[in-house]
């Protein structure tokens, strides 16, 4: 695809469709837009823009369009996929400043917000008001809303609640000719023509530019149960969660850690629990939740027969709300530790959850045949694995050059076992190269043709998602 670079008359015209400090060209700025937290990688755009409105955004991308200009759409910046690098250069949109929570319809229980909006501020708020927006990444402390629109962000409740787009009801996005739709409606059934809705969740800003969101809320759970359990193998570990499901226990959160990631957070981050120990392969983490107390120590009773079946050992209860901060704490740093303790690449496998055990194994023998070595963690309960392949020694030239057929074998050992190469994190750039893994001729054509259908000048977020055809 071939873009135009942006001239005077361009940016005049954006500057004039903005606020007075909406547009930067500063280099600064530049690189500060230009990254997310994928691996090193640093792609700026040739301008940032930060609209305040949706008749701002609509009028940036008009003038792209008009312009042939390429636009990319930004968030928090925390992606780990490159989904929010101007790898074409063009237009950053930087959607931090549309920050409003609109309106918490307490009623319908219902939120209305913008793309900027911080997931951690959005969960305050309507806990407030003793409601509960469960999809909870990892960095929700920093990501926004708009962005786990665009990734389909999961997170330790969606094995209980479900993921961003199981929340979502209806989406004002601009589209890349700048006209503004609505996808939905603000209700709890909706079989009205084809599902835009669901489309645009998850199609990281490669079809539009969502610029509110009307999210689904439910009441607050009263009360939960959280505990730490070790297992002398990490396989045990892994047997353990599909177990635990077949006893006819739903946890509110179900985290796999194995050795590595406990040691390396250890290390890395302060205030985690005394008892906390490297000896055990691999820890679970269990949430339960709900309004009955009674319940709950059932609920645990019986997560706790299972697991001493697979091995477990001495479980660590959290007894306050200080101890359960700090265990997840524990589990919301593993990824900082570990991008602090070495280079990575961090693959976002999922299968279901009954073969995680065989995915565990066979990501230890491809590490094992290529050399590396890699520290795996992640949301257990939805069969969802992050495999963290760590440099350490490893020569530039493998890293660079043959590291993608591990990758590669890891992708094809997760489709074969019913899985796909993303529960979470999305394609972006830097998975595109897998995506003949997941989906045949067929089916990657009918994507290209949505894209096409959506985004004929090829102007939205290129470069991502679907791979360069042959």
């Amino acid at each position: 695809m071939q873009y135009a670079k942006l001239g005077i008359e361009a940016l005049e015209a954006l500057r004039a469709a903005l606020d007075p400090d909406g547009l930067s060209v500063r280099h600064e700025d530049r690189v500060h837009y230009g990254h997310d937290e994928t691996e090193d990688l640093n792609h700026p755009p040739d301008v940032v823009v930060r609209p305040r409105t949706t008749a701002q955004v609509a009028a940036v991308v008009r003038i792209c369009a008009a312009h042939n200009i390429p636009v990319t759409p930004i968030g928090g910046r925390t992606g780990l996929s490159g989904g929010a690098l101007s790898v074409y250069g063009g237009v950053g949109l930087a959607l931090d400043r549309m920050n409003a929570i609109v309106d918490i319809d307490e009623r319908n229980l219902q939120v209305t917000v913008e793309p900027g909006v911080i997931t951690q501020v959005l969960q305050e708020a309507v806990a407030a008001k003793g409601l509960y927006y469960p999809p909870d990444p990892s960095s929700r402390g920093s990501c926004t809303i708009g962005g786990n629109l665009a990734e389909n962000a999961g997170g330790p409740r969606a094995v209980k609640y479900g993921v961003t787009r199981d929340f979502v009801l209806d989406l004002e996005v601009v589209l890349p000719n700048g006209e503004v739709i609505r996808t939905g409606a603000r209700t709890l059934k909706n079989s009205t023509g084809y599902d835009l809705t669901r489309l645009m969740v998850g199609s990281e800003g490669t079809l539009g530019i969502i610029t509110q969101a009307v999210l689904r809320l439910v009441p607050h759970p009263r009360e939960t149960r959280l505990m730490l359990v070790p297992f002398s193998e990490a396989t045990k570990a892994c047997e353990a969660v599909s177990a635990i499901f077949r006893a006819g226990i739903t946890p509110s959160a179900l985290e796999f850690m194995e050795r590595d990631a406990i040691a390396w957070t250890m290390r890395f981050t302060e205030g985690l629990p005394a008892q906390l120990s490297t000896e055990p392969a691999a820890y679970l983490l269990v949430e339960v939740d709900g309004n009955e107390g009674e319940e709950l120590m059932r609920s645990c009773e019986a997560i706790l027969t299972v697991a001493e079946a697979h091995g477990a050992g001495e479980v660590l209860f959290a007894e306050s709300s200080a101890e359960k901060d700090a265990l997840w704490k524990m589990r919301r740093s593993v990824p900082v530790s570990v991008k602090a303790h070495s280079t990575y690449k961090e693959e976002d496998t999922v299968v279901p959850r009954f073969e995680l055990p065989k995915l565990l194994q066979g990501v230890k023998e491809i590490g094992a045949r290529y050399g590396f070595t890699s520290v795996c963690y992640g949301h257990a309960g939805d069969g969802n694995l992050h495999v963290n392949i760590i440099k350490g020694d490893l020569t530039d030239h493998f890293w660079e050059h043959e590291l993608h057929h591990a990758i590669r074998e890891i992708f094809a050992l997760t489709v074969s076992l019913g899985g796909t190469i993303s529960g979470e994190h999305g394609i972006g750039l830097v998975q595109r190269p897998y995506m003949d893994i997941a989906f045949n001729t067929a089916q990657l054509d009918l994507m290209r043709a949505i894209k096409q259908a959506f985004d004929p000048l090829g102007i939205m977020n290129p470069g991502k998602v679907l791979p360069d055809q042959s």
